[in-house]
């Protein structure tokens, strides 16, 4: 009835293997759960403890492949015609996480999308990172419906072969959540969007949050210019083809421009703004789009 899928690279996720398994035996269902170890070096010793349970299957990635390609393989290797799909630092909040899913397998949905979640209190090495995803990223069902095809990925219900023609893009690049969403967009699947989150539990310091926000700007790019993405699907673009309607581009980069300093001191913070992030995002957007 179900795969259950994760990608992983050096993470313990026998904890979160554990609650995925009771969960699905309290629920009766058929499943298989399926992990990807992507070149993994470290906690590999504790995951092959996993494969004890006959409902866990391990693959290996010889070299590191990235999560979107790693996902293909397990799309490629799961029983089942539907996916659940799950980062490997995600907890489960609920006890009836998998019972939620699976109460909506029935109805004519092509994807699910179960939302995450975030602790109140983060460390302040990683507050950009924290921030972000409790203002911009938490949000209920019902919130995410108004933009349906808005994804993010490390907590997804899809039918399997769906997820083989949506996710075709297998580069490894950050930032292809929204290509991914686009495709979503593009093809006119139907999406539903309900409150089933998992906790996201690995957070990046703020330096290293901040490089990734630039490389998926980058990747962005890339795929705009390639033509496998629309030039206004994201609020950035749409931010940037404002601007240039009233031709504010060139004082908004130069502006901007003397004070990322600023910027940047403020996002390595304990109290970073996201006002200033989205400013720091769209100024390297127009930089990048601008020399192009």
């Amino acid at each position: 009835m179900l795969s259950i899928l994760i990608p992983t690279y050096n993470t313990d996720i026998t904890d979160l293997v554990q609650s995925i398994c009771e969960q699905a035996h309290r629920a009766r269902i058929t499943f298989e759960l399926i992990f990807c170890e992507d070149a993994s070096y470290l906690q590999t010793e504790k995951n092959v403890q996993l494969l004890g349970n006959t409902n866990v299957k391990r693959l290996i990635n010889a070299t590191n492949l990235g999560r979107t390609a790693t996902r293909s393989k397990l799309a490629d290797n799961a029983t089942y015609s539907w996916l659940l799909f799950l980062d490997a630092d995600v907890a489960l909040p609920s006890i009836n996480f998998i019972e939620n899913y699976v109460s909506h397998l029935k109805l004519s949905h092509d994807i699910i999308h179960g939302g995450v979640s975030y602790l109140k209190n983060g460390n302040h090495n990683s507050a950009l990172r924290h921030r972000y995803g409790l203002q911009r990223e938490a949000q209920l069902a019902k919130v995410r419906l108004k933009k349906p095809y808005y994804i993010i990925s490390q907590n997804i219900l899809v039918k399997k072969e769906i997820f083989l023609k949506l996710n075709t893009i297998e580069s490894n690049r950050y930032g292809l959540d929204n290509i991914f969403s686009y495709q979503i967009f593009k093809q006119g699947y139907d999406v539903q969007h309900i409150d089933n989150p998992v906790i996201h539990q690995g957070l990046e310091k703020n330096d290293v949050f901040l490089k990734k926000s630039s490389q998926a700007i980058e990747t962005l790019i890339y795929y705009e210019e390639n033509g496998l993405m629309a030039q206004d699907f994201t609020r950035l673009q749409k931010s940037y083809l404002t601007l240039k309607k009233y031709r504010g581009v060139l004082i908004f980069r130069v502006t901007i421009g003397k004070g990322i300093k600023y910027i940047e001191k403020n996002l390595m913070s304990k109290k970073p703004s996201l006002l200033l992030f989205d400013l720091y995002r769209l100024h390297h957007y127009i930089t990048l789009k601008e020399n192009a």
